[in-house]
Formats: C-alpha cells, sequence, structure tokens
C-alpha cells in the first residue's frame, strides 16, 4: 500500500521539475532585455501623439506645458529606420507635471502585435523630461501580460533622431520576472 501511494506523489513531483525546467530555459534567471525603437509622428499628415487639453500654451513646440495633456498611439518598430518592421505600439498619455516645463509623467503601454511577444504587452510610468537628443532617461515597468506576465524593471529611453514632424526614439526594457 506505501508503494502505491508513493507513484502519484513521484508523478507529481516529476510534472513539477518539468513545469519549472521548461519556464526556466524560455526566460534564463527570470531576466531579460529587449532593444525597439518609438516612432513618433508629432506634426503632419495624421500625428501619433497630440495635445488634447490645454490648461496653458506656452511659446514652445512642446505639449509639456503645466497641466497639458497629451495622448498618443505609436508604432514600436525592431529598428531605427521608418521601414523597419513594426512589433507593436506604444499607447498612453502624459501630463504636463512640472511648473518648469522641463517634464512630464507617462503612463503607457509598449503592446506587441508581431514576432515573439505578439499579444502580449508591458505597463510603464515615470516622467519623461523635455531634454537634448542623446538624453538617457528611466521610467518603471510596472506590469505585463501574456508572456510579460508579473513583469517588473526599467525602461531606458534615448530620443535618437529628430526631425521636424518625428522623433524616433531608442527604448531599452530590462525586465524581471517573479
Amino acid at each position: 500500500m506505501a508503494a502505491s501511494s508513493v507513484i502519484p506523489s513521484l508523478l507529481l513531483f516529476l510534472f513539477l521539475a518539468a513545469v519549472a525546467a521548461a519556464a526556466a530555459s524560455s526566460n534564463p534567471n527570470g531576466y531579460m532585455h529587449l532593444r525597439f525603437y518609438n516612432h513618433e509622428r508629432i506634426l503632419g499628415s495624421g500625428p501619433s501623439a497630440t495635445v488634447v487639453y490645454a490648461v496653458q500654451r506656452r511659446d514652445s513646440n512642446s505639449g509639456a506645458g503645466f497641466g497639458n495633456v497629451i495622448v498618443y498611439d505609436n508604432l514600436l518598430r525592431s529598428g531605427v529606420e521608418t521601414d523597419s518592421p513594426i512589433v507593436g505600439r506604444n499607447q498612453g498619455m502624459g501630463v504636463g507635471s512640472s511648473l518648469a516645463e522641463n517634464s512630464g509623467l507617462t503612463n503607457f503601454q509598449l503592446v506587441f502585435t508581431a514576432g515573439k511577444y505578439n499579444g502580449s504587452s508591458l505597463a510603464l510610468q515615470g516622467l519623461f523630461p523635455v531634454a537634448p537628443l542623446g538624453t538617457v532617461f528611466e521610467r518603471a515597468i510596472s506590469g505585463g501580460t501574456g508572456k510579460f506576465r508579473l513583469a517588473r524593471g526599467y525602461l531606458l529611453t534615448t530620443e535618437v533622431r529628430a526631425t521636424n514632424t518625428t522623433l524616433t526614439g531608442q527604448l531599452d526594457a530590462y525586465i524581471t520576472f517573479r
């Protein structure tokens, strides 16, 4: 009788070990680094970011005036070039939160629509400074869905290209899992 009770326990142990091994092989050490590029159209035909509520307008090309609300739906691409494959969208909002008009609070989702992360998303928040090209700033990864469920970490953003109508930012996501 004792041997027959050991077999189900052994099978359960082997099943749990196989599940743990599969999880570890798909994401070794619970850590991941991803790089992609945010392509934002700020002027011209069909902007992907716009001021939806302006408390105060200042002599600035930025919508980051204190109290202004900005929404955006930008393309995420695998490269800096505008013909790079689209991997998803950066959808969210920002609020001008600095009296000095040098930063805004952002809350957004990186929604993946292609590739191996299709159907998954990352939730982020943090400050976005109005700063010179090349400035690196950090925002928090506060969660995710799909393959990024229970994700935590940070996102480093660097604006790498600017024209009169577009901004391109390099996004480096450093993700850990619980």
